[in-house]
């Protein structure tokens, strides 16, 4: 890390010091292919097996977009979405991800419903 973006981070980590924030500053090493596809494979297998959650961390530092896809699909049928949104949104599976942003608008839209039948006239 040079010098500036060394006192960027510091800055940074300055500002919001009485927040007791945690900020991560690293950025992943980019996976060989040789690695990811063993990675991937071994990912398979975890899933597979049921082990779901190390099936997804695997996934995830690959960018497995199939795989974070079927994760998505198990966390749906287990009722949740918005962690099956999350798997298809970095899987980048967008045809999957509308319709769970579509139930979401329509949950947000019914919460704002119920807050407006509710509020109190103040005739």
């Amino acid at each position: 890390m040079d010098n500036k973006k060394d006192m960027d981070h510091k800055k940074t980590f300055e500002k919001h010091k009485e927040h007791n924030v945690f900020i991560k500053t690293t950025t992943s090493k980019p996976v060989d292919r040789t690695d990811k596809a063993a990675l991937n494979r071994k990912g398979n297998q975890l899933f597979n097996s049921g082990d779901i959650e190390g099936a997804r961390r695997v996934f995830m530092t690959t960018g497995y977009s199939d795989g974070l896809s079927r994760v998505g699909d198990y966390y749906k049928s287990k009722a949740r979405a918005l962690d099956a949104l999350q798997m298809y949104w970095i899987g980048h599976d967008r045809t999957k991800s509308g319709p769970l942003f579509e139930q979401l608008a329509g949950i947000l839209q019914n919460f704002l419903n119920e807050d407006e039948d509710q509020e109190p006239n103040n005739e």
